[in-house]
């Protein structure tokens, strides 16, 4: 399916617009601005003049999102009073969900059996009530921590995902649907019939795509259906489906998808000479239409974003090890500072728990007509022990990304240039979240600690801009520098990262002495040592080919390895941001 990024979003949104419930919804990453907002409008101008828009912040209170107690007209009654939350009321239209990366898994499982059931059901506080509501979800994404991603369970149950970070005010044109297309296509979306070989059609694509869960091929059917409302047909054709699956699957691909094995044919014999005057030259035999599995796949196949492979390859990869100690911004728990981590029964000052009142006046209010028989004065409302509750906050850690920079002879000076571009590159994307950087730089027999731990990027380009290249590599002196720095950082309460630039070429011991296999005994102890301390490191072969010494260094300290041939400092960027996302 061809068309920029805005006009497959723009599309979506008219297929949302035709079967909102069916399709669940559409995560949108993209920051606050006229593109988010332009798109936000088109879907809100598409559906029915009646169907409720709410948003949805991102502390939004149980009570608030799913219906609970109403608290002032219960104490004013005596007895339990109910109140209908955000997603009982936006029954038939869509709810916009804040800051959506940030959701807490709990809050992200309540929304999601919701969307599954079509109904919200509440149990607590003396209430029991099931509420009917069929609706669509947006889910804006803003990320912009590295370890900010949707829950996964809510990502799988919205059809479309649109990334606009990169839509330019100029794409943006006048929109010039028809709305009252959409209005009849939503009217004939029931009788749209499919034939099986759509579905098996689907079905194949999904696993060329590498695609397991059986919720992206409904999906994916109901965006074809709704494709076909669009253009007023009365049955899925092979188009339809391409769109479906370039909407729908693209994005959730995690393979590449082999291409089609073209069987040979036998060239027929040409057609004997006609005779007489009139005789027509021959004509070239038209080539046979291809499957249509191959066409749906290859829809399918040019909407997979670039860079989403390689992001999946390495997500993968770190998220495999047995220990999350070296977790990009890792929680901890905190009493007063941080983002709100739940409500809990408890007492106030207990490890500087902060009372909640109005929970607290929640968790009391059903049990006062009980509580006053027999009182013939006292307060209005009876609080007891049982009744107290408390928040808790969850406070994230300063993250320090040290860069270990193989600086000598054998990175070539080329490479080392290319190398210090890409830090620079890294260390600005770490000034925007806040983080602190460092540099180690180890060469001629010794490791640097070039750039302490700062939050300084003018420093840190100071600290690059002076860094000398050549001389031996004392590959085992520069990982245990930066180990001995990332466990002083622990120390310290924050979280460490590593990223190792290196051939894994080593040939000067930790004693200072030269020698090849002494050297590279020495680089692997090191890595052992680094893997002990579950650091989550990242290896990137700096070499002009693949080397296997980075690769079996890599495998030893537990890291995740990129070979990056020729590559420049956009690309390595581009990279290694990848493998911490």
């Amino acid at each position: 399916m061809a068309g920029s990024a805005w006009d497959r979003a723009v599309l979506a949104v008219q297929l949302l617009a035709i079967d909102p419930a069916g399709l669940g919804g559409l995560h949108l990453r993209a920051p606050a601005g006229f593109a988010r907002d332009a798109l936000l409008g088109l879907l809100r101008d598409l559906l029915p003049a009646d169907a409720p828009w709410k948003r949805v912040p991102l502390q939004i209170a149980d009570e608030r999102l799913l219906g609970g107690l109403d608290l002032a007209a219960t104490l004013k009654a005596g007895r339990p009073v109910a109140e209908r939350g955000v997603l009982a009321e936006v029954d038939g239209g869509v709810a916009v969900f804040a800051m959506a990366e940030r959701l807490a898994p709990e809050t992200a499982a309540r929304i999601v059996a919701v969307l599954d059931r079509g109904e919200v059901v509440l149990a607590r506080d003396g209430l029991s009530l099931a509420t009917p509501t069929r609706l669509a979800a947006i889910a804006l994404d803003e990320a912009v921590e590295a370890d900010e991603q949707l829950p996964a369970a809510f990502a799988e149950r919205l059809a479309f995902f649109a990334d606009l970070g990169a839509v330019r005010h100029g794409e943006i044109g006048a929109s010039s649907i028809d709305r009252e297309a959409i209005a009849a296509a939503r009217e004939s979306l029931a009788q749209i019939e499919i034939a099986p070989e759509m579905h098996a059609a689907i079905c194949g694509t999904a696993l060329a795509l590498g695609i397991g869960s059986s919720r992206a091929d409904l999906l994916t059917l109901r965006a074809a259906r709704a494709s076909a409302a669009l253009f007023g047909r009365e049955a899925v054709t092979g188009d339809d489906v391409s769109v479906g699956c370039a909407l729908v699957l693209a994005h959730r691909a995690t393979q590449v998808p082999a291409p089609p094995v073209e069987e040979e044919q036998e060239e027929a014999p040409p057609p004997p000479p006609e005779q007489g005057d009139d005789a027509e030259p021959p004509t070239e035999q038209a080539t046979p239409d291809k499957p249509l599995d191959d066409i749906v796949l290859e829809a399918a196949a040019a909407a997979i974003p670039p860079d989403l492979l390689a992001r999946l390859k390495v997500a993968k990869a770190l998220g495999g090890g047995a220990d999350s100690a070296g977790k990009s911004g890792a929680l901890q728990k905190s009493g007063k500072r941080g983002r709100p981590a739940g409500i809990f029964r408890g007492m106030p000052g207990q490890r500087n728990a902060r009372l909640n009142l109005v929970a607290t006046l929640r968790a009391a209010a059903p049990w006062q007509r009980i509580r006053a028989a027999g009182a013939t004065a006292g307060p209005r409302v009876r609080v007891l022990s049982e009744d107290f509750r408390v928040t808790r906050f969850k406070q994230r850690r300063e993250t320090t990304t040290i860069f270990a920079i193989d600086a000598s002879g054998s990175a070539a000076l080329h490479r080392l240039a290319e190398t210090k571009g890409a830090v620079e590159l890294l260390l600005a994307d770490c000034y925007v979240r806040r983080d602190r950087v460092s540099v180690i730089a180890f060469r001629a027999g010794r490791a640097e600690l070039v750039l302490p731990p700062t939050r300084s990027l003018v420093r840190a380009k100071r600290a690059l801009a002076g860094l000398p290249g050549g001389g031996g590599t004392p590959l085992a002196t520069g990982m245990d520098t930066a180990r001995e720095l990332a466990e002083a950082i622990r120390r310290q309460g924050g979280t460490p990262t590593l990223v190792l630039l290196t051939d894994g070429r080593a040939n000067v011991t930790r004693a200072g002495i030269g020698g090849r296999d002494a050297a590279e005994a020495d680089a692997m102890d090191a890595a052992r040592r680094i893997r002990a301390t579950s650091l989550r490191v990242l290896l990137v072969d700096t070499g002009q080919r693949p080397t296997p010494l980075a690769q079996t260094l890599s495998t030893a300290m537990g890291a995740v390895y990129l070979a990056l041939p020729r590559a420049d400092a956009a690309t390595l960027n581009k990279v290694v941001r990848g493998s911490f996302a």
